[in-house]
């Protein structure tokens, strides 16, 4: 489980140790020793950076007009993240294909 830096309490990361094996939290400010030994793990580490590629694609669907449902009912809520992930996926899959034809045209 990853968090922003924003979440940082130690009450509840205590919590969530009980039940989550890693928990990715880091802590805002000044560190002491054992906390900079536990950020820098390797296994923290990647996970950090997980939490980096997650936040990149939320904001890449809000972006693409899946920032605000409107629709009722969790039906239409799954309707609507349906489509917007559909509408996100055929715009890479455009960009990908117009890259492929400048690279041929390139080449001829």
């Amino acid at each position: 489980m990853s968090f922003d830096k924003g979440f940082t309490r130690k009450e509840d990361r205590e919590l969530l140790d009980l039940y989550i094996p890693t928990v990715v939290m880091p802590k805002r400010g000044k560190k002491n020793a054992a906390e900079s030994a536990a950020e820098s793990a390797p296994r923290f580490v990647r996970l950090r950076r997980a939490h980096s590629a997650v936040e990149s694609a939320i904001n890449a669907l809000e972006h693409h007009g899946l920032n605000r449902c409107l629709d009722v009912g969790l039906e239409a809520y799954h309707r609507y993240v349906g489509l917007g992930v559909l509408a996100y996926n055929l715009h890479v899959i455009g960009r990908r294909l117009q890259e492929k034809r400048r690279a041929l045209a390139l080449a001829a």
